[in-house]
């Protein structure tokens, strides 16, 4: 795979960081990510998002969704079984995770719930009142009255 320098970008732009860290995160080439868990993202309205992560084996008092700097952390940590149990095969993944989403501005997660196996967290765009584009009425023609200045 190439390897881009986006090191022009940062000495020629001012105020673009937040797209060129954006950019180096996806041209980076990490492998060591892994696919665990499974996960879906959904667009349920103009602004609205359902994340749905496969989390079969773990309790909600396992699960932990916290948002910090405009990133969504979803963990999760098995409690430690008890070792009476001997399995003959143990296919079904409980291993510790971590899942990383990056949030656009004004974003924030609305909801979340555990069912069936599933962690749905919703997500909203809220944009202040301030930076929603408003509608300026034009009125129609005034007639100008003009005062002349006496000398």
């Amino acid at each position: 795979m190439r390897n881009f320098d986006l090191s022009p970008l940062y000495r020629a732009t001012v105020g673009f960081d937040q797209i060129a860290d954006l950019m180096d995160r996806v041209l980076t080439n990490d492998v060591s990510r892994d696919s665990y868990p499974p996960y879906n993202i959904e667009k349920t309205d103009d602004d609205a998002w359902r994340i749905s992560i496969a989390v079969a084996g773990f309790a909600e008092d396992e699960l932990n969704v916290e948002v910090k700097e405009n990133a969504l952390f979803i963990t999760a940590k098995k409690a430690p079984e008890d070792g009476n149990r001997t399995y003959l095969h143990r296919g079904i993944a409980t291993r510790a995770f971590e899942r990383r989403f990056h949030l656009a501005e004004h974003v924030r997660v609305s909801g979340a719930s555990h069912e069936l196996g599933m962690l749905h967290l919703d997500l909203t765009r809220e944009v202040p009142e301030a930076l929603k584009p408003r509608r300026i009425e034009i009125n129609g023609p005034k007639a100008v009255e003009s005062k002349a200045v006496e000398v």
